[in-house]
């Protein structure tokens, strides 16, 4: 057997190199880091020798550029992923909630932490934090829950078995979700004589699992006994590449279609059956669907409790749940039928055994009332001296839109009036981070949808206290060319948990800036912040102004910040549903009691 003495760091690297998708192309597009002194000797310099075939890109912040690689393999619905490499300590800890958004999502990213040394000579070493009752414990143990697959490599051979598993995860339509390889500093140093061949050209197939007979025709007859099923799009759909399947089992069998956040743009949204949104942040038309289903057929999604109203919203007696996902853990939630398979193969199968069952459409009555509300508060201000709303802003920015655009967002105010509001015309047009919603994803993701579809106007809405939390990927994108739109919609704080606050009869308290034990009012000028981060950057003072700043984003290099002030109080009263925020069943405020009799209420209707 020939060999080639190789670091433990340099094998890796060349083992990255060498995995490639179906579609001939690397499945690790390349590998973003931030060097410290527990992986710059090593690792450092093995990148730097493949820098031509695996390419490396230097972040900010440990956590966003982790966003960057999360968002890059969700726009390529999985077929493409990227490695993130930090040093021990805080540059490790940093990643974990990026490793959770990954986990949640069930997206791949191979992280690479710095890990403390396997010899121990030189414990304690610097930033390692220390178990006192386990020696065996360093802080990447943080990613062990938060990880589809663990390893800590303490000896270099041990990458022989460890970066196959880490591909066989990441490849996965059922386990797919983030990978860990903690990486001891001393270790990556050390060479090993490895077999040539463990660095041939592997291929990795996503592999389509096929259903189960008995599943595929328990399913079609709780179908087939229905009256009035109806379909939940999920993000399976677009990892699957079922989007034509779908169309076809849809139009063939005439069941309309009601859309997650990860399934929004599953349909174009003027699609007949597609009713729209659905959940707390849905729309009349899908939701009154949804209440009055016999059948529900789960495509690919995990029934998250936005989509389900917290288990409210699909409240017809005796309804029927049928679950088609790759995942057995997902197929069997709150009791249902499972269909254990590719979204793709499952649709074509359970299609076959309906034949050539189909049911009344949907009354169209109920689409056109729902967007007539929609497009209502997304036009423009009649009253151009009154603060712009949310809705307003998309408004705007739909009007902006082309078939090439593609809006992405992930927290705040935005995603709930984003999935109720915006048009989404083709699949992949939509990109919401809503599974961990988590702030701080907007810029950094952005940018990696940019690096996945270089031809994609990308369009980032994201509230200021989104911006505040995470935007030095900005300075990234600036310096890299990569042209992004950020809209900053700036309320002056947490506007949508400031609302929620509100809502369960809480006072003002600790959201907004004003209503902070701040000594000084807030005097945040965003648009001199990402212009010194090197962006082009405005300030818009209305609609209009939004719009025409729009129009010149398109033709900028490089990327292009639009900021305007909004009003953080409104929202879309049209549509929605209960959400189950435990109310406190003690207070001495008049309101909170009053919310809480609201709560125990919509409790005993859910039950």
């Amino acid at each position: 057997m020939k060999t080639v003495r190789l670091t433990a760091a340099q094998a890796a690297t060349r083992y990255l190199a060498a995995q490639m998708n179906e579609d001939g192309e690397p499945f690790i597009a390349g590998v973003w880091a931030i060097f410290g002194h527990g992986n710059v000797a090593a690792l450092g310099e093995a990148l730097y020798a493949v820098r031509e075939t695996l390419p490396t890109y230097r972040g900010h912040n440990e956590q966003s550029m982790a966003h960057a690689a999360i968002a890059y393999a969700k726009q390529l619905r999985r077929r493409r992923a990227m490695a993130v490499t930090s040093s021990i300590g805080p540059g490790a800890t940093n990643m974990v909630t990026a490793a959770a958004l990954a986990h949640v999502n069930r997206l791949p990213v191979l992280f690479m932490p710095g890990d403390v040394f396997a010899n121990r000579g030189p414990d304690p070493v610097l930033q390692q934090v220390e178990d006192f009752s386990d020696g065996t414990v360093s802080v990447n143990d943080c990613f062990r829950p938060v990880s589809r697959y663990f390893d800590r490599i303490t000896r270099p051979e041990q990458l022989l078995t460890a970066l196959p598993r880490a591909f066989r995860t990441m490849t996965d339509p059922a386990d797919c979700g983030p990978v860990t390889l903690a990486f001891c500093q001393d270790v990556q140093a050390e060479a090993y004589d490895w077999p040539e061949n463990f660095f041939a050209r592997q291929v990795w197939r996503q592999r389509r699992i096929q259903p189960d007979p008995v599943e595929v025709e328990e399913a079609a007859k709780l179908i087939a006994a229905a009256k009035a099923p109806v379909i939940v799009a999920g993000g399976g759909v677009h990892y699957s590449h079922a989007h034509d399947a779908f169309k076809f089992f849809v139009e063939a069998h005439r069941i309309p279609v009601v859309e997650t956040q990860a399934g929004k743009s599953v349909l174009p949204w003027d699609h007949p059956y597609n009713l729209g949104p659905v959940g707390v942040t849905g729309s009349s038309s899908a939701n009154q669907r949804c209440a009055e289903a016999d059948v529900v057929i789960g495509v690919g999604t995990r029934f998250q409790d936005f989509t389900t109203g917290s288990w409210s919203l699909f409240s017809r007696p005796g309804r029927k749940l049928i679950s088609l996902n790759v995942n057995a853990y997902d197929a069997v939630k709150h009791g249902a039928t499972p269909l254990c398979a590719d979204a793709r193969v499952g649709l074509e199968a359970l299609s076959r055994a309906l034949g050539d069952m189909r049911f009344d459409p949907p009354d169209p009555k109920l689409k056109a009332d729902w967007f007539a509300a929609a497009d209502a508060v997304t036009a423009a201000p009649e009253d151009t001296n009154a603060l712009p709303t949310d809705m307003q802003v998309i408004g705007a920015v739909q009007r902006a839109a082309t078939e090439n655009t593609v809006v992405m967002c992930a927290a705040g105010t935005m995603p709930g009036e984003l999935h109720k509001l915006w048009k989404a015309g083709r699949p992949g047009s939509y990109h919401m981070e809503y599974g961990y919603s988590c702030m701080g994803y907007e810029i950094a993701g952005g940018m990696g949808i940019k690096m996945a579809e270089p031809d994609l106007d990308v369009v980032v809405m994201v509230g200021d206290g989104s911006y505040m939390m995470m935007n030095s990927e900005l300075a990234t994108a600036a310096m890299m060319g990569v042209k992004i739109t950020v809209v900053i919609t700036d309320n002056r704080g947490y506007g949508c948990i400031n609302r929620l606050q509100m809502a369960t009869g809480g006072a003002e308290f600790n959201n907004l800036l004003d209503h902070a034990q701040h000594v000084n009012p807030s005097e945040i000028d965003f648009v001199a912040h990402a212009a010194s981060m090197g962006a082009h950057a405005e300030k818009a003072g209305s609609i209009a102004e939004l719009e025409d700043a729009l129009a010149r984003a398109r033709a900028a290099d490089g990327p292009f910040v639009v900021v305007i002030d909004t009003d953080p109080y409104p929202s879309t009263e049209a549509g929605g549903h209960w959400w189950d925020v435990a109310v406190p069943e003690v207070s001495e405020r008049d309101e909170v009691k009053k919310a809480r009799a609201g709560y125990e209420a919509a409790l005993k209707e859910r039950l």
